[in-house]
Order: C-alpha cells, then sequence, then structure tokens
C-alpha cells in the first residue's frame, strides 16, 4: 500500500534509520514499505491494529524492522523478532533515555524469547492497571502459537493487584478468571473458581488477581512463568517490581530460567520528585527497581504511547509493543517459510 512517510521526529530519526535500512541492503523507508508489500505483510496497519492510539512512528519502525527480517530471509520467527529489533531500535533517538538502554533491541529479544519453544509461560504483570497489558495479550494469543511447535504452546497470564479488577478486565477481553486463595500460614496456593468469558483464542489468557506480593509470586510459580514484563503504573513499588524480584530469587535458587523484563522506569518523576534530571542519568523509584530485577529494562509507559514517545522511542505502550513485535514475526515467518 502506498503511504506518506511521515511521522515524528523523523528529522531527528532518519539518519540512523537509512544507515540501518542500508546495511541489509535498503535503499530506504519506501523500499522497505515495497519490500513487505511484495510479501503480502502490512505491518503498519498491523501495529495501529494492536494499539489504535499509536503513533505514526511505531507503525513505520514495524515496516523498518519487518521489512529487514524479509530482506535477510529469517529462518524463522526467532530470527526475525531478532531482525525486527534492530528496525525498533533505529528509531530511538540518540542520546535518550531509550537509546541508552537499547530498547529496541531489548524488544526483539523479547519477542524471540516468547517465540522460542523453550518459553512455557510469558506473565504480564499487575496487568489489570492498564488495557495495555490486554492488547499485547491479545496479539499474543492470537499469533504467537502459529510459529510455534503444536506440542508446546506458548502461555500468557495476567497477574496484578486485585481479584475484582481481575474479573472485570477478563470479562471485557474475553480472557478466563482465575481466582485464588493464598494461605499466609502453610504458603499453598489454591484455585477457588475459574470463568472462561470467551470460547477462542482469548480464552487461553488466564487472568489472575492477587491481593499482595507473597499471593502473587505464589501466582507465577503456579503457572511456571519463565518470561515477565512489568508496568510502572498504579502500584509499581507495591506489587509488580517486589513480585519479578522475589520470584527471580527463587528461581535462581531453584536453578530454572527466568527472564525479567521491567517496562517503564522512564526519568522517575511520579515516585522522586527531588530527582528531575533529564536524560539516561536519570533515576527515579521505578527505575531503580527495574535494574534490580530486569534482564531487559525497556522506557517509558507499559500503556501510554505518548511517555513511550518522551522517553525517545515509539509512540506505543510498551505492553502492546510486545504483542505487535511477536505479531510481525511470525507474519514474516508464514511470508517466508509458508507454514
Amino acid at each position: 500500500m502506498i503511504r506518506e512517510v511521515k511521522f515524528e521526529s523523523q528529522d531527528r530519526r532518519i539518519k540512523q534509520i537509512i544507515a540501518a535500512l542500508n546495511k541489509h541492503g535498503i535503499k530506504d523507508i519506501e523500499e522497505a514499505n515495497q519490500i513487505c508489500d511484495a510479501a503480502g505483510l502490512d505491518p503498519y496497519k498491523t501495529c495501529e491494529e494492536t494499539q489504535m492510539i499509536c503513533f505514526e512512528n511505531a507503525k513505520w519502525a514495524y515496516v523498518v524492522g519487518t521489512a529487514i527480517a524479509l530482506k535477510e530471509k529469517a529462518k524463522d520467527a526467532v530470527e526475525a523478532a531478532e531482525y525486527i529489533g534492530e528496525g525498533l531500535q533505529a528509531f530511538c533517538i540518540p542520546g535518550s533515555v531509550a537509546d541508552d538502554r537499547k530498547v529496541g533491541i531489548g524488544h526483539g529479544k523479547l519477542g524471540a524469547r516468547l517465540l522460542s519453544s523453550e518459553t512455557q509461560c510469558f506473565a504480564f504483570l499487575a496487568g489489570h492497571e492498564s488495557f495495555a497489558a490486554a492488547e499485547g495479550a491479545i496479539k499474543i494469543a492470537q499469533m504467537a502459537n502459529k510459529s510455534r511447535p503444536a506440542d508446546k504452546p506458548l502461555r500468557c497470564i495476567l497477574n496484578g493487584l486485585g481479584k475484582d479488577a481481575a474479573q472485570i478486565i477478563s470479562r471485557i477481553n474475553g480472557f478466563t478468571y482465575v481466582q485464588t486463595l493464598f494461605d499466609y500460614y502453610t504458603g499453598e496456593l489454591k484455585e477457588v473458581r475459574r470463568i472462561a468469558y470467551s470460547d477462542g483464542p482469548r480464552a487461553a489468557v488466564n487472568c489472575y488477581g492477587a491481593d499482595d506480593v507473597r499471593e502473587g509470586v505464589a501466582i507465577m510459580w503456579k503457572e511456571g512463568v519463565d518470561v515477565s514484563i512489568t508496568g510502572n503504573s498504579t502500584n509499581p513499588t507495591r506489587f509488580q517490581h517486589p513480585v519479578a524480584g522475589t520470584y527471580k530469587k527463587e528461581r535462581i535458587l531453584a536453578d530454572k530460567p527466568y527472564f525479567s523484563v521491567a517496562s517503564g522506569g522512564g526519568t522517575g518523576r511520579t515516585l522522586h520528585p527531588d530527582n528531575m534530571a533529564a536524560g539516561p542519568a536519570s533515576y527515579g523509584m521505578t527505575d531503580t527497581m527495574g535494574r534490580m530485577h530486569s534482564d531487559a529494562q525497556f522506557a517509558g509507559s507499559s500503556s501510554v504511547p505518548a511517555h513511550v514517545e518522551m522517553m525517545g522511542f515509539l509512540g506505543i505502550g510498551n505492553n502492546p509493543m510486545v504483542g505487535c513485535t511477536v505479531a510481525c514475526a511470525v507474519n514474516v515467518d508464514l511470508a517466508l517459510n509458508k507454514k
């Protein structure tokens, strides 16, 4: 499809975008779009469908990343995700928080991890505080298993504070609400009831509400989570970062793998009003907690496009970005390898 290539802060991004494309034998963004068209793919639209309020730069970033994966003839969705990460990284504004943290590369690595047959369960931590977690989960539920072995499907859960919130999110999005009861004396987690609010792929997403960190960690063990992403909205210091950090310690002690991603943690202005320096040297409480447990750290909000953009990256929430990366990588795999 022919579209005018125009996006936010284009003049500050274009030099490294062209360099990334040229590295892979692609002249410019227009040619990248043609490569996607020729393969029957529309990553621009895929991005728009994942989070409808995303910015133009996010849509074109996925065009660039997808074109690179197609041009390099990615052998599978895992490799495609890594190439897409290169495209996303090229959109980071030089000197920004996102550039410093190599957020684009991190998103590519997370997408690859989710598409690997070795990964069993992915958790959006504290997802109920953001509908963007649902947007990301929906795309993963719809797409991830199209490129994974049939006997090793990826399971996806939401795990956050509040049982009522979990049920509301489940009902609105067609997920399966799982109500649990944690015994603080024995440390045992019991499943009280389970309600599926649809009969399609969305029902495969289990949505949990926890009363506190201990129950949240127990839910992670119940599902065998080996990859997660935190949010940074209402309860970053009360729930998601403590759950991820505690669970990581326990997984290491049990000699089990766990890849922890910290979403958000921008400039820390919410929780550290006395620390407002700009740029990658700025630390706030959510930023600090993320650095303590994460294997990859993102920048900006798990849900709000403008906040991710403010960090020098793309105008799309980190959670829906995860879903879009997975969707585009799977589409590349299907286009190249005709599965």
